[in-house]
């Protein structure tokens, strides 16, 4: 395929002249491709090189950065695409004009090479440089959804309290009273209470999160297809709010050991520890759950189905000795339960979490986290076409 020998480059205020001559007669275009990303943004119109051809561009006046891929085509394929040469141009819009940054001869690898520090900076920092650069938008949101759902009722805001009480209380009264269900070591009926309840604390937290996040994009479809909104803070505001909701279960636990025990063990310093694993896990699954239910709208109707099965397959509401022996080797896997234990070691048994495990959370947890962030921000791009 022809390459292209030489080239100059001229710039003069918004526009931008690209002389070329290539090894012979063959098409020539320029495709704009976003510089941090590169990804394909427009093409300019094709021209014959026989064996010299001039391009002139207009840029857009609005400042930014630009890159330009100059190459040659043949039998409908660019050169860069089979590995080949070409020219690569990099320039600057500002308030005076274009000006040329970068001009050379290179492949797409070796461009790809350029992008891989700031690639993974960008994987590893993205996220957070935005919950910090939208830190108060997001502290409204979250302010307004809490108190939003209870709005109009009787108890209001109080009703953050009631609901996780209730909730417990419904299951203990389930499990506890009818089915008469006891853990091995504490077969009384506050012991069932307390290792319940310290199962349940984690639970609360990333079922509320959890169960919303596939209509977290679909609530706001007005926000999204209309204005400039950091999309990628809506699954992060739902996480927010199920931890509300979890530190207030975790305020009423307190209470309950308290009147149990008449004390709450030193063990519990232990706590900060496991929300954090805890809420990586609840962000990835909602980044997620989010970018998915955009495209796949069923997954709304059977996200109850789903938490409910993970629910049961949990060792929340009966003791680890009920699980299936020889499915022990796969459920115990399953990250919630890695949490349950490590809730009632600290609450109830008075010792350390499972250092090995609570690792491999951890683990688990960031790669589920920046995994579900990249994936969300990938498919928002389409977002508002599917809304």
């Amino acid at each position: 395929m022809p390459e292209i020998q030489t080239y100059k480059v001229t710039s003069n205020r918004y526009h931008l002249q690209i002389d070329c001559t290539v090894s012979s007669s063959a098409t020539v275009g320029v495709h704009w491709v976003d510089p941090d990303t590169g990804r394909y943004l427009k093409e300019s119109p094709w021209q014959e090189a026989k064996p010299s051809t001039t391009f002139k561009l207009e840029v857009p006046e609005a400042p930014g950065k630009y890159r330009f891929y100059i190459a040659t085509k043949e039998d409908g394929k660019w050169s860069y695409d089979n590995g080949q040469a070409f020219l690569a141009i990099d320039a600057a819009v500002d308030n005076e004009g274009i000006k040329v940054e970068r001009q050379l001869i290179t492949t797409t690898s070796q461009l790809r090479r350029e992008r891989w520090p700031a690639t993974i900076k960008d994987i590893l920092l993205g996220p957070w440089q935005s919950y910090w650069q939208n830190r108060h938008l997001i502290s409204s949101m979250v302010r307004r959804d809490i108190v939003s759902r209870y709005r109009g009722s009787f108890a209001d805001a109080f009703w953050a309290l009631l609901n996780p009480l209730l909730l417990m209380l419904t299951y203990y009264f389930v499990f506890g009273v009818f089915l008469k269900t006891r853990f091995p070591g504490d077969p009384s009926q506050s012991g069932f209470v307390l290792f319940f309840l310290a199962g349940m604390l984690p639970w609360l937290a990333m079922n509320e999160s959890i169960a919303r996040a596939p209509n977290s994009a679909l609530e706001h479809r007005n926000l999204i297809t209309k204005v400039i909104f950091p999309v990628e803070v809506l699954p992060f505001n739902l996480t927010l709010s199920g931890l509300v909701t979890g530190l207030t279960a975790t305020a009423i636990f307190f209470v309950f050991l308290l009147a149990t025990r008449g004390a709450i063990p030193p063990t519990v310093l232990y706590l900060p520890l496991l929300w954090l694993p805890q809420f990586l896990l609840t962000a990835g699954l909602c980044y997620l759950l989010a970018a998915i239910g955009v495209y796949v709208r069923d997954l709304v109707y059977v996200m109850g189905l789903l938490l409910t099965m993970w629910f049961f397959m949990t060792p929340i509401c009966y003791p680890d000795t009920a699980l299936p022996v020889g499915l022990l080797p796969i459920l115990g896997k399953n990250p919630l339960y890695i949490l349950v234990r490590a809730y009632r070691a600290i609450f109830i048994e008075n010792s350390s979490p499972n250092w090995e495990a609570l690792g491999k959370l951890y683990i688990l947890s960031l790669t589920l986290f920046y995994m579900g962030f990249a994936i969300f921000r990938r498919a928002k791009r389409g977002f508002a076409d599917v809304l």
